[in-house]
Order: structure tokens, then sequence, then C-alpha cells
């Protein structure tokens, strides 16, 4: 235990120390603490204690994917998101039904040990895109504005979307819906998890913001304080939504963009401060996954695996999404681009360990063909994120200064 103490410190204090520079080359956080996580783990040193198994990434999972979703929807800047919002929506009501069906066209194809609920959930699991894998096109200013709003926008709802999905399927392939048309299950699921997590979201936040606000009139918040105050706010949507049965992403998503448009006279402030938080619970996630799943991964590899993880990553999402931005005048290289960064992460852990926990007949096929397309995402879109980012964004630029020219 303090052997693994003392090696996470270390290695998070040397890679703080050098982020500047990482984050300027090829090598990703998610990239350099999930090798440490293999190292660290049984394939390496051994030094993580991981009996407590499944529940503590799950949760840990869960909260880091709150806390993102909350900081990326607070800092959607809405007049840029307004000259572009039909990119989001054809993502989001085109591409995301696109990317399910083809995803489980694709499983049939693959995998005809598995059900037919079973590959609807494979396919629901690895449909949602991660906020945190895309932060490096997200946030990085050489990309158009319109570009990184649309890829936060659909990550922050995609996965929230997926979630009522993913129980409905999951009810189905346990045979827990009983004598309930599917139909009928899948409303009711939509409505509860959309609605509770719509409502949570709203309420907590607006009480938040007028909270922070008269804090701030009468000086009440300290300097050591500040940072705990988005975070606070993140756990609590999440686990108050969870509570009564809504979907904590979609309450924390929506929590993000009231406490955006509402906070905006300290809304950098209190988010640079609690943004430190987020990323260190990203990162020990990737440790986390690293010293935990890999391992499972390797030793369980197989062609078909492999197969599916790639086309998950490239045809199946980059296909639905083509089809999708058609019609709306971009240029070929822009639809790709969208396509491409997709990363699968937090969403596609979480949701796998959910299903790891139902202990269906093809459960550990399932978890396997989401590891290794995670594995894929961290090492493909961090190693293309900040050149095909750049040189995108130049040809862009080059693009739009000609129509103007004309």
């Amino acid at each position: 235990m303090y052997e693994a103490l003392a090696a996470l410190g270390l290695f998070a204090l040397l890679y703080s120390s050098l982020a500047g520079g990482i984050e300027r080359t090829w090598l990703s956080g998610a990239i350099m603490f999930t090798l440490f996580g293999i190292v660290a783990g049984p394939l390496g040193f051994n030094w993580l204690p991981l009996e407590t198994g499944h529940g503590t990434m799950k949760t840990l999972a869960e909260l880091t994917l709150a806390l993102v979703l909350f900081s990326d929807a607070a800092e959607v800047n809405f007049a840029a998101l307004r000259h572009a919002a039909r990119l989001p929506v054809r993502l989001l009501l085109v591409g995301l039904p696109l990317t399910l069906l083809s995803g489980f066209a694709l499983g049939m194809l693959v995998f005809d040990q598995l059900g037919l609920f079973e590959l609807a959930l494979l396919a629901t699991m690895l449909a949602p895109t991660d906020a945190a894998l895309g932060k490096a096109v997200i946030s990085n200013p050489a990309v158009p504005d319109k570009y990184r709003q649309a890829l936060n926008v659909e990550s922050g709802l995609n996965d929230g979307i997926c979630v009522p999905i993913l129980f409905l399927f999951l009810a189905l392939a346990q045979g827990e819906a009983g004598d309930k048309p599917a139909g009928l299950l899948a409303i009711t699921l939509v409505v509860e998890e959309v609605g509770i997590g719509l409502i949570v979201g709203i309420l907590l936040s607006s009480v938040a913001v007028w909270l922070l606000h008269v804090s701030h009139k009468r000086g009440w918040i300290s300097k050591i304080w500040v940072q705990l105050p988005v975070v606070a706010l993140a756990i609590a949507c999440f686990g108050a939504a969870q509570a009564l049965g809504g979907s904590g992403f979609i309450a924390c998503f929506i929590g993000g963009l009231v406490f955006g448009t509402q906070q905006k006279q300290y809304r950098q402030p209190l988010l640079h401060a609690a943004e430190g938080t987020g990323n260190a619970f990203t990162l020990i996630t990737w440790v986390i996954f690293g010293a935990m799943l890999v391992e499972p991964a390797l030793e369980h590899f197989s062609w078909p695996v492999l197969l599916y993880a790639l086309l998950s990553l490239t045809l199946m999402r980059m296909l639905p999404v083509f089809i999708a931005l058609t019609g709306l005048g971009l240029r070929t290289e822009a639809k790709l681009f969208a396509g491409w960064f997709g990363p699968r992460g937090l969403a596609s852990i979480v949701f796998a360990v959910i299903v790891a926990d139902a202990h269906l007949p093809g459960g550990q096929t399932l978890s396997h063909v989401v590891a290794w397309t995670v594995i894929l995402s961290i090492i493909g879109h961090g190693i293309s994120a900040i050149p095909w980012a750049k040189a995108f964004g130049m040809r862009e630029k080059a693009t739009e200064t000609n129509l103007i020219k004309d």
C-alpha cells in the first residue's frame, strides 16, 4: 500500500512538473498514466492493491466523468454555438442513432456467441464519446470554435442519452422487463433518467449560483475554499440525480450549462480553481484502468475483439458522423475530423463495469471489447490530437480567408 502511494505520488509530481511540455507532444496524460498503471499493476511491479475490485473503479470513473461533464458544460461558448447549432444537433439526433445501429450490425457479423440484447449493450457502451480524452481538441484554440463547441456538447450529452438505453437493454438481457412491453419500458426509463436529471441539474445549480452570488457580494468566499464549490456542486448534482432514479450525467451537464450561463461574473475563477481536481481524478482513473483492465484484455486477446474495437473507432463512428453532417456545407476533412475525434473513455468504462456486475453470459466478451477499444482510443486519439488539430485549424482558416476574398 505504501509503495503504491509513494510511486503514485512521485509519478504525479514528475508529470505535474513537466505537464506543460508533455502536453505539447503526442504523449497525453491518459497515455502516461495508463502506462504507469500497467507498470505498477499485475503486469509490472504489482504495487497497486486492487482488492477493492470494480466497485472502486466504477465510483471513481463516475465521479470523474461527473466533474468533466460539469466543467465542460460550464465553459460552453453559446455565442459561438449559436452560429453552428446544427452541428451538435445533427451529431446527436442523426449520428448517435446511426452509430448505435452500425455497432449492433457489426456485432452480429463478428460475435455469433452473443445474444441480441448483449450486442445492443455493446453498441451502447461504445457509442458515447469522452470529453476528457477529447480535451486536447476541444480546448485547442487552433480548432475553429464551432467544431470545438459542437464536439463538447455532443460528448456532454451523448453519454447521458445512452444511460437509459443501456439500462433498457440490460433489463431485457436479464429478463427483468417482465410483462411490460419494451416500448413502454424504454419510455419510462427515458422520462425518469432524463427528466429527473434535468430537474436536479437546474434546481441545484440555480440555488448554488444564488448562494455564490450572495457570498461573493459579502466577501464570504476565501481564497482557500474557492477550489471547492464547483467540485462539490458537480458531485451533489450527480449523487442527487442518481439517488432519485435519474441520470447523474445529464444532471451534471445541465447543471454545468446553468452554472456557466448564470454565473458569468465569477465563472472562470471558480472553474479554473476546480480544474486541477478534475484532472487529478481523471489521471487516477487511467492509472486504475491500466492496472485493472489491461491485463485481462491482453490475456483474452482475440482477433474478433480487436477487429470490433478498431472498427468502433473508425467506420462505426466516422461513417455515421459523415452522413449526419452531410448537407451543412462542410469540407470533407471537417466531417472526417469530427468523426475521428469521438474518443471512447470514461463513459464506456462506467458502462462496462455496470454490465459486468450483471453477470451476463457474454459479459466477459463485452468487457474485453470495451477495454481494447479504450486502449486503442487512448493511443490513437492521444497521438493524433495535436498534429491534426493544428493542421486542420490552419486549413479551415485558409479556406475561410479564400471565401472572404472571393
